[in-house]
This record gives C-alpha cells, sequence and structure tokens, in this order.
C-alpha cells in the first residue's frame, strides 16, 4: 500500500518568550506558509486541528480556502471539526466553496471532538443535545445531515408564493465528489465500525479512550482492523481511507536536542473523563532510530496516511525542516515516496 504522508498543526499561539506565534494572525499566516513549503516538499496532505475556546485554530473554512488557493496539490483538511458546534447545512455551504476553490483537495475530518477546557462550549454556541440524548449523538445527527447536504438531497422546499410551483431545494454550492473525502475521527473500536458503516473514510485518533493493556499501536490496528471489516461488511463501492497520527521529533541539530532531548518515548495511559483511555507516543531521536521504529508500528503499517503534527510555534522554517527530515530520512522507511 502506497502511502502518504501530512503535517497537522494545532495552530497554537501565545504571546511568549520562544514563540513564533504571537497572536491568532501569525497562527493562520504561517499555517499557510507552511502548507506552500510542504507542498514544495512533496508532502501530501495539509490539515489542521479545530478547537473552540483555545488559542488554537478555530475556524477552518477561510484558512483552508486560503491554502487551496496558495497551492496547486497538496490535499488540505481538518482533524477533525467538532460536530457539536455546527450548523450542518451552512457548513455543507462552506466545505463545498473550500474545496471548488482547492480543485476538489479538501479531506474533512469530523467528529465528536476531544475534551475541552471549556464547559459545555457546544451549549454556549446554541446546541443543545435533546432530551435522552447525548453529545456524541448530536455530533452523529449532525454528521448525518451534514453528509446528506453535501450529497444534494433535498433540505428545503421552493416559496410557492413567490416561484408559483413548490420544488424540492439543495444546498448550494455543491461540489462533485465531496462525500467521498469525509473522514471520522474515532477515539474507540465501536465508533470507527459505526464510521465504516455510513461510508465515510477513517481517522484514528491519538487518543483512544479505552485500553485493553496492548501497546497503543497494536489497539489501533485493532481498530483499522475493525473498521475494514465493517466496511466490507457493508458493501460500500470504494476502497476507504484511514489516516493516523504520530508525533515525529527528529534531532538533527543541537537545537533540537535542546527542544525534545528529554520526551517520553512511551504509551501513556490515564483517566480521561472517568474512562481509562491511552495516549499515543511521541517520537524524539535520530531520524534512523524513528525510521526504524515507525516501520515497526502496527498501525503505521495498517493506515495509508500517515500525518505528522508539528510544533507550529516554533515558526516555519524550523517546521519545514521538520518536514524536509521526514521525507529524506523517515518516510520512506514507512513505504512513502514522493509525487
Amino acid at each position: 500500500m502506497k502511502k502518504k504522508i501530512g503535517f497537522l498543526s494545532f495552530g497554537h499561539w501565545r504571546d511568549a518568550t520562544g514563540s513564533q506565534t504571537r497572536t491568532a494572525g501569525d497562527s493562520l499566516l504561517q499555517t499557510i506558509e507552511l502548507a506552500v513549503a510542504a507542498e514544495e516538499l512533496g508532502v501530501d496532505g495539509a490539515f489542521v486541528r479545530v478547537h473552540h475556546f483555545e488559542r488554537q485554530l478555530a475556524s477552518p473554512f477561510p484558512l483552508l480556502a486560503a491554502i487551496g488557493a496558495r497551492t496547486s496539490r497538496i490535499e488540505i483538511g481538518t482533524g477533525v471539526i467538532d460536530m457539536r458546534y455546527e450548523n450542518p447545512l451552512y457548513m455543507a455551504e462552506e466545505a463545498a466553496a473550500a474545496d471548488l476553490i482547492s480543485g476538489g483537495r479538501l479531506q474533512l475530518g469530523v467528529s465528536r471532538g476531544s475534551p475541552e477546557t471549556v464547559l459545555r462550549g457546544a451549549e454556549v454556541f446554541g446546541y443543545v443535545p435533546p432530551e435522552g440524548t447525548t453529545a456524541a449523538d448530536l455530533a452523529r445527527s449532525k454528521t448525518e445531515i451534514f453528509l446528506d447536504a453535501i450529497s444534494g438531497a433535498v433540505v428545503a422546499r421552493t416559496d410557492p408564493a413567490r416561484t408559483g410551483v413548490s420544488g424540492g431545494l439543495a444546498i448550494q454550492p455543491q461540489s462533485p465528489g465531496l462525500r467521498e473525502r469525509i473522514w471520522w475521527g474515532a477515539g474507540t473500536r465501536a465508533t470507527a465500525q459505526w464510521a465504516a458503516g455510513i461510508g465515510v473514510n477513517l481517522q484514528s485518533s491519538t487518543l483512544l479512550s479505552e485500553d485493553t493493556g496492548v501497546p497503543f499501536d497494536e489497539l489501533q490496528a485493532e481498530q483499522i482492523s475493525l473498521y475494514r471489516a465493517a466496511w466490507a461488511e457493508a458493501g460500500h463501492d470504494r476502497e476507504p481511507r484511514v489516516s493516523i497520527s504520530r508525533s515525529v521529533l527528529p534531532i538533527t541539530e543541537e537545537i533540537d536536542r535542546v527542544y525534545f532531548g528529554r520526551q517520553e518515548n512511551e504509551d501513556q495511559v490515564g483517566l480521561l473523563e472517568g474512562v481509562r483511555s491511552r495516549f499515543g507516543r511521541t517520537y524524539a531521536g535520530e531520524p534512523d532510530q524513528i525510521a526504524a521504529e515507525l516501520a515497526a508500528d502496527a498501525a503505521v503499517q495498517a493506515a495509508d496516511t500517515i500525518l505528522f503534527t508539528v510544533p507550529n510555534q516554533l515558526g516555519v522554517a524550523y517546521n519545514a525542516r521538520i518536514l524536509e527530515t521526514i521525507t529524506r530520512l523517515i518516510a520512506p522507511a514507512i513505504g512513502w515516496s514522493r509525487a
């Protein structure tokens, strides 16, 4: 299986010593510049994380459209949009517009979202789960409405008093093929199987809210295997895509050792919202060491797309150098070659 690689930026900004992203504007503009640099390096994807009420990237569509207008080949996407916060019909309009601007390169990851510092943030936005349902139910139901909308389903009717007829209306614009480029960010094996059932690609989370005692990569590989089996059982007429993300910090200069030389290179296990959860490790060290470790990573072997998280606050030049090291010395070991 030929691999694709991309970068994933959380888009942090803070007016702090050493930060190259002091403002939201810095973070947004530098994300665009890093995408341009990544495309020049042959990287396949530029992805952003979406968090609300944080000094991080929050409104992805203007950013994705800008990246699409500045680039010509690289895939652009999210990992992930928290659907609890979204109006699915307005989001369908925004997604189609961004996809058309990029020439059909949008790879949109959506999900229930991750743990937050805000209390009931989606409710502040005006979205409250109906009585007897959960926030996860709300995210899934909105996702299904969104999928119907980008597929051209009738979501409204014409006004006979103004048009003289009664007919169905779909969201506009429509972008052909977008439905097949939607991904669900799954934090459990069961949600991966649900994603397969509705026919969306899989973004396996670096935080799995379950722990069976096996290493993270094996648990993630099992999730991917169950997803593929559920996809086959559902009888969809295309091959799905599967992405995972990895924190990879190659040390090639002394400044890298200063920043990352003391990183913990082990899985983290702990309680998250009362559930025993397993977190993926960080790969920090010499490039050949990281290459060997990733080549032996069960989930890296199982996925077709690997997203490398970047320390965006260190600036465009620094992160472009990390990506250049990955393309030359690490990614070929996992089956990637430049397009």
